[in-house]
């Protein structure tokens, strides 16, 4: 089933036309002037009144006839359609709906919790109607499965190992694969995912001081590893410029010496106090 635009009118001028049709009906009854059509002429300005329809903006009308669906009238304003009509309102307008705090489970099975918000709007007003028992709470569902499922197929944190997407480091990412995959969950109902976004992504309380701790010695490491890479960078460049622009020249173990002055100096913390070898080392 898909969407369809039905018959519709001006309303205005369809409400000029049942007036005129009252009034003419009332007037022949009131002047005894062919009395049966007079009758039937006032059925008809009822039946016509009863096919006007007021649509506010960004709302629409699914008009069925006795239980069959016949069309859907999308724009704003006053209109006469087809009488003895059932007019159901579907609203176009975007709206947002913000998930439960889920707790799942990542790729490294970590429990994790996580939360997005989902912002959509009806673009098929029959399948959102008709296909589905009741479209808002079929994304609200399919939402918070989407989002399970999605979390699922990403670590938390890959703590520097390797370049693989996680939960924590590629937001957009994830919520890029959140919109494709809810999309195609809500293709059915005629909604569209016009965006997603997760609003809340820690690890679970049971595990979040444990996995604290690991990202701070991770920190830690790596920081040390800046460090180390830098000391060695600058020893090997003050041991290069010694030899190229002075007459001096040293023997192995007094580079040796010279290295371990220098990489202690650099590696170790502010306000530590590092012990400088100064004594000749024997060849």
């Amino acid at each position: 089933m898909e969407e369809k635009n039905v018959f519709h009118i001006n309303g205005y001028l369809g409400l000029l036309i049942v007036l005129a049709l009252f009034i003419g009906g009332g007037w022949m009854i009131f002047e005894g002037i062919m009395v049966p059509l007079a009758i039937i002429i006032i059925v008809l300005a009822g039946l016509a009144a009863s096919s006007l329809t007021i649509i506010s903006p960004n709302q629409s009308k699914v008009l069925t006839f006795f239980g069959r669906y016949i069309g859907t009238i999308r724009e704003a304003g006053l209109y006469l359609t087809v009488p003895l009509t059932n007019k159901s309102t579907v609203s176009l307008r975007v709206r947002n709906f913000n998930s439960a705090i889920l707790k799942v489970n990542d790729l490294q099975g970590n429990p994790v919790e996580i939360a997005a918000v989902i912002v959509f709007k009806v673009v098929d007003t029959s399948k959102a109607l008709f296909s589905v028992e009741d479209y808002e709470q079929f994304v609200e569902i399919q939402s918070e499965s989407a989002i399970r499922h999605v979390a699922s197929e990403y670590a938390y944190d890959n703590f520097g190992d390797g370049e693989a997407l996680t939960l924590r480091s590629n937001p957009t990412e994830v919520s890029n694969h959140l919109t494709e995959e809810l999309q195609e969950r809500l293709n059915v109902a005629g909604v569209k995912i016009i965006e997603t976004r997760l609003t809340h992504l820690a690890y679970a309380t049971e595990i979040a001081s444990a996995m604290l701790q690991r990202q701070q010695s991770q920190a830690i490491l790596s920081a040390r590893k800046i460090i180390v890479e830098g000391a060695v960078s600058i020893t090997e460049g003050a041991i290069t410029r010694l030899a190229n622009e002075t007459d001096l020249e040293l023997s192995d173990n007094q580079k040796l010496q010279l290295i371990n002055n220098m990489m202690v100096s650099i590696i170790n913390e502010r306000g530590s106090q590092p012990v400088i070898n100064t004594g000749k080392v024997d060849a």
